[in-house]
């Protein structure tokens, strides 16, 4: 099951793709195979040579106990040193932030897809608003004509 970030390709201009391991507890796994989890409004955080990601939602599994579940707890990242310093750098030099664009499964392991990106202003999203608008129309145009 794979499970997309909507928001980022919205909120950012993604430039560079990398992919991360994620730390996850046995409740956590089922409900992100069956896709309960939300990576709206989440980001990742670098604190000394560990990467986290803060604010993404995995919905509690129906079937496991409740007691001290927290959706919105911070996990860490599974990346090599090497990879952290590159991002690091990387995020230093340009004002950019690490923002999760999607969380996968592979080969009955967890992968989340992470991307730097710029942050958009109001009216660079209003022109991609309106250029996706554009390119539907005529995408319309030619399979109306053929």
């Amino acid at each position: 099951m794979k499970i997309v970030n909507k928001k980022a390709s919205y909120d950012y201009f993604l430039q560079e793709h990398f992919e991360a391991g994620i730390n996850l507890l046995g409740a956590e796994v089922k409900p992100v195979r069956l896709g309960h989890a939300d990576l709206t409004g989440s980001y990742v955080k670098i604190i000394g040579m560990e990467a986290f990601l803060i604010g993404a939602r995995i919905f509690p599994y129906q079937f496991a106990r409740p007691e001290s579940y927290e959706e919105k707890r911070t996990r860490k990242l599974l990346l090599h040193k090497k990879q952290i310093l590159a991002i690091k750098t990387k995020m230093d030099g340009g004002g950019l932030t690490i923002v999760p664009v999607s969380l996968y499964t592979t080969h009955n392991l967890i992968k989340i897809e992470l991307a730097l990106g710029k942050p958009k202003k109001q009216f660079d999203k209003k022109a991609s608003l309106k250029k996706r608008v554009i390119e539907r129309d005529i995408e319309e145009a030619i399979k109306g004509n053929f």
